[in-house]
């Protein structure tokens, strides 16, 4: 058995859309009422997952949910004809494309049993996300349903918001030792939500089986949620022994480290000053929202990046800087994503990580060019070049959306999920 990391990156659907449904996105926010536009959405995330696999990473990919959630939408007493246009952008949205929202993951180094845990997150915090938990459900017993290898739980009870690995890092020696599970939670934030609770964090850990001495849980700081870092993976990112983190990302800086340190001797802090890369060009840049990888063939670490962290002058000088000297982190790797980021979602958070054996995942969800080919043409042809919110008011686009997803799952032989 080979346990590496794959990431599993969330096709874009065909109703990708800027309607503004994420208060304390800021960017979501800032383009709600643009026109989007899915098909070249789609087509960065596939050249992302490519490029990845040039890299010698290996990808996985989930599906696009299915949407309109007629049911969602028929529980709440409406339909998709007379639902408020609030209500059927909602039903429409296309955000389980960002896959790091998908579900929390434990590998089997890290467990009891000696299984991968993985729970979906229940995203309550936002009307928008908190339908799709059941269709995640449903996607990761299919792709993880050898259960001699994997266990799938229900999510977390909706008294507690959990909004999944965009919340939580792991740092390691290697991705097949066993390693410290860290859970960043928030409290409150000034005008915006905090969205993860502590509460989910602890039921996550002990469903997992972890070893509690092996487990942090740290606060997310007040003042980055306030600035705009509605994740804890918009200001850090862990992998292996190296935590990636902005000076503000945590409410006890020097407690957090200290604590980090002390479960892992060995654990690296890189840590981006304030100084020299304001909180606001930090999360207007997706610095930190970006996938810290570990290149194979001794290689090191590389950070797969927004291209706007690259047009961000005051980021990218130190990048630069960082790259230069004798770090862990020796390689950037810009890559254009930006009809996710205008809508909130850097590289990071268009993927899953899960550290397993591939050949135990069901291999319908693991790309190969033939697969990313097949993506590319069921979108070349049947996602809509472009989305207004108001377009969402039209019959027929219900039609066009559930066509092209279907026509998507079948060109994979996924078919199930329809």
């Amino acid at each position: 058995m080979t346990i590496g990391e794959i990431n599993f990156d969330g096709i874009i659907g065909p109703s990708h859309n800027y309607a503004g449904l994420s208060l304390g996105n800021i960017a979501s926010s800032t383009n709600a009422g643009a026109r989007s536009h899915p098909r070249a959405a789609a087509l960065q995330g596939v050249a992302k997952m490519r490029a990845n696999m040039e890299l010698g990473l290996t990808q996985g990919f989930f599906m696009p949910l299915d949407r309109p959630n007629h049911g969602w939408l028929g529980a709440l007493g409406t339909d998709i004809a007379g639902a408020e246009p609030h209500m059927r952008a909602a039903a429409y949205s296309a955000s389980s494309m960002w896959a790091a929202n998908a579900a929390t993951v434990s590998p089997a180094p890290d467990t009891r049993d000696g299984k991968c845990h993985l729970t979906p997150a229940n995203l309550i915090t936002m009307a928008h996300r908190s339908h799709e938990w059941p269709g995640t459900l449903a996607q990761l017993k299919l792709a993880f349903g050898n259960s001699d290898a994997f266990a799938v739980h229900d999510a977390v009870p909706p008294t507690f918001g959990d909004e999944g690995a965009a919340n939580h890092m792991r740092l390691c020696d290697h991705h097949g030792a066993a390693g410290l599970e860290v859970f960043v939670y928030g409290t409150s934030g000034g005008p915006f939500p905090a969205r993860q609770h502590i509460e989910a964090s602890k039921a996550i850990a002990r469903a997992h089986g972890l070893d509690q001495d092996r487990v942090l849980f740290i606060q997310q700081s007040e003042t980055a949620i306030a600035g705009g870092a509605f994740h804890n993976d918009v200001v850090a990112v862990a992998n292996e022994n190296v935590l990636f983190t902005h000076e503000l990302a945590f409410q006890d800086r020097e407690g957090s480290y200290i604590a980090i340190r002390e479960k892992m001797p060995d654990a690296q802090i890189v840590e981006v000053p304030a100084a020299a890369v304001s909180l606001s060009d930090a999360i207007k840049s997706y610095l930190f929202n970006a996938q810290l990888v570990t290149l194979p063939d001794g290689g090191g670490m590389a950070l797969i990046l927004p291209t706007e962290a690259q047009e961000t002058s005051a980021v990218w000088n130190w990048l630069e800087q960082m790259v230069a000297g004798n770090g862990p982190i020796r390689r950037l790797i810009p890559v254009n994503v930006r009809e996710s980021m205008a809508n909130g979602g850097g590289p990071a958070c268009l993927r899953l990580r899960v550290v397993a054996d591939p050949a135990q995942v069901d291999s319908r969800f693991i790309a190969t060019e033939e697969k990313l080919a097949k993506i590319e043409s069921a979108v070349s042809t049947h996602w809509p070049e472009a989305l207004h919110p108001d377009d969402l008011a039209k019959p027929e686009l219900t039609e066009t959306v559930r066509t092209a997803r279907s026509e998507l799952l079948k060109a994979l032989d996924l078919e199930e999920l329809d």
